[in-house]
């Protein structure tokens, strides 16, 4: 089977692990402040703090923000849940804005409709969607127009750039948030990571992840809030340092992909990956839009019955049942959920091989004839 997502694991990634193995820390050693340092110096921003996962770096990022019961926080309805549920952990609601139907990132003008009606979150969540940044710029000056706080989920987008930056470097942002599950572009297993340019920021995410604990000396400690277990270990760091080294060569190799299924594939009836000309994608998903919905499930078990993986990306959040009984409906983003019903997501991942991508490339001609 071909998967739609895959890790590459090297051997120098493996005696990263191993020397840590053998070293005499296994969790909290000088290996997260070097993963740390590595990435914040990579994305171009000043702060970097490490969790054992994404989710929990966008739990901590909205805790910091100050983000309580009674506050309000938007973010995409084309995501995993994790980017909604971080606020509902701080007890506050949420609403979600729809997506551009070319990018399938948050919309900008569907965002500046909704703040006009009077209502504006304490923070908004923009998903830089399949690797491709969302349109950060018009959202921060609607950030300084309605006083909302920005935090970036970039789960899918290390390596990639918006503006000729890097995607991290929190110009347009208060937060910005990365994954480092096995599917995304380089992992640590489990893991994740919140940058910031903001000292006081970084400093209260750091003390979260750790019990809300501050340490006075070698051994005097003081929780002063209550905090969390979100730390990565050194183990975990020391691959995520490791896969660093090789994430410009992982992004080099997916765009090449990318150029290849566009160039293949445009005579079918579907949608390839629009790219917006301020963003360069790091290509986590490469998802098609199918002309005909009603053949998605076909195309489906096809490429499936030929060895070919594929994945849907997303169920808009608002129509899982979770979400459904806090009163949303199917119908209040058309855009996200006219995008589900003919989406697939197609092989996308380092090792890929030409050969396989042929493969993927003559099954769907195909099917699809």
């Amino acid at each position: 089977m071909i998967p739609y997502g895959k890790q590459d694991i090297s051997d120098d990634d493996i005696a990263a692990v191993v020397a840590v193995l053998k070293s005499d820390f296994l969790t909290q050693g000088p290996q997260v402040p070097k993963f740390e340092e590595a990435l914040k110096n990579y994305v171009g921003a000043k702060h970097a703090v490490a969790v054992n996962s994404a989710t929990s770096a966008l739990h901590i990022a909205c805790l910091a923000l100050g983000v309580d019961a009674g506050d309000e926080v938007w973010t995409s309805p084309n995501s995993f849940v994790a980017s909604a549920n971080c606020a509902r952990m701080c007890g506050a609601k949420v609403d979600f804005v729809d997506i551009d139907a070319n990018t399938y990132n948050i919309s900008p003008d569907a965002l500046e409709e909704k703040l006009k009606a009077g209502r504006a979150p304490k923070v908004l969540i923009p998903v830089h969607f399949a690797g491709q940044s969302a349109e950060l710029e018009r959202i921060k000056k609607l950030s300084d127009e309605y006083g909302f706080k920005i935090i970036e989920d970039a789960s899918h987008a290390i390596g990639g750039a918006y503006k000729n930056k890097k995607i991290g470097n929190c110009e347009f942002s208060d937060i910005c948030v990365f994954s480092f599950h096995p599917v995304k572009i380089i992992t640590t297993g489990e893991g994740g990571m919140a940058v910031t340019n903001d000292a006081k920021l970084a400093e209260k995410m750091a003390q979260l992840r750790t019990h809300g604990i501050v340490k006075k000396d070698a051994w005097l400690y003081e929780q002063t809030e209550l905090g969390y277990n979100y730390r990565l270990t050194d183990i975990q760091a020391a691959l995520g340092t490791s896969q660093l080294h090789r994430l410009d060569k992982f992004i080099t190799r997916r765009r090449e992909i990318a150029q290849k299924y566009d160039a293949e594939l445009a005579a079918l009836p579907l949608q390839t990956p629009f790219q917006h000309p301020d963003c360069r994608s790091s290509y986590h998903l490469y998802p098609i839009v199918l002309d005909e919905p009603k053949l998605r499930l076909d195309v489906y078990e096809k490429l499936r019955a030929a060895a070919i993986g594929t994945q849907v990306h997303y169920i808009p959040i608002h129509t899982q049942a979770y979400y459904k009984n806090l009163g949303f409906k199917k119908g209040y983003f058309p855009n996200a959920e006219e995008y589900y019903a003919a989406t697939l997501s197609l092989p996308m991942f380092y090792t890929l091989s030409d050969a396989q991508q042929d493969y993927v490339i003559a099954k769907l001609k195909e099917i699809l004839a």
